[in-house]
């Protein structure tokens, strides 16, 4: 039962972080490419740095999951998420590149440290013979957490834009009030991750006071 409750918390918890992540991604390039009117090459080349998980994922997140283990690091992803997607909130109508680039760059470490962790908390939780099923179940969580990541900042721009003027001020208004919604997401998915913390303290507890029952028993057997 606590393994499936496990994998499901993983589940659960990479559902809202991809949602968030594709959601966050999705209305900043909305901002750059419809307000700001950059082209599609020079949001491109905006958005790279939010791709350093391909070189960080495979080099520090498996030293820091051997060094800390699967619950924190995941933690400590969802932490830095909060951090950059609530930078991005106060977001500005001629904001430069430099202002952005924190919250740009924190997104991507953030995507680094939690998305691997969370795909081996969801598939090593689980017996052997069930770990197909486990990763059908994590491809399906992720993809609909994209999914509704996309269409709830969608939703909410459209809401917050259908009544304002239409000036560029308004439309500024309604893209910060969609980036709530990752901001949402990610403090969600921080309380579900601290579960994991909370049981992983647990089991350390457990494995501690079993080796101190069994000295107590042995100190009792005569020699």
């Amino acid at each position: 039962m606590a393994r499936k409750t496990a994998m499901v918390r993983a589940d659960l918890a990479a559902l809202l972080f991809l949602g968030a992540f594709f959601g966050f991604q999705f209305i900043v390039t909305l901002y750059l490419q419809e307000l700001r009117g950059w082209s599609s090459l020079q949001t491109a080349i905006a958005l790279i740095v939010m791709g350093c998980d391909a070189v960080l994922a495979p080099t520090l997140t498996p030293r820091l999951v051997n060094r800390y283990g699967n619950s924190r690091v995941i933690f400590g992803g969802f932490l830095l998420a909060v951090m950059a997607y609530g930078l991005f909130l106060p977001v500005g109508m001629d904001w430069s590149y430099a202002a952005m680039f924190p919250g740009l760059l924190l997104s991507g470490i953030a995507f680094a440290l939690a998305y691997g962790p969370l795909t081996i908390a969801a598939t090593d939780s689980v017996a052997q013979e069930e770990q197909g099923l486990a990763g059908g179940l994590l491809y399906t969580f992720t993809q609909f957490g994209s999914a509704v990541g996309i269409s709830a900042v969608t939703a909410v721009y459209g809401i917050a834009a259908a009544g304002a003027d239409g000036s560029p001020g308004a439309v500024l208004d309604a893209y910060r009030t969609a980036l709530v919604v990752p901001v949402v997401m990610v403090l969600l998915g921080t309380a579900v991750s601290a579960f994991g913390l909370r049981s992983t303290r647990n089991a350390g507890r457990r494995k501690g006071a079993a080796p101190a029952a069994r000295a107590e028993v042995d100190d009792g057997v005569p020699g």
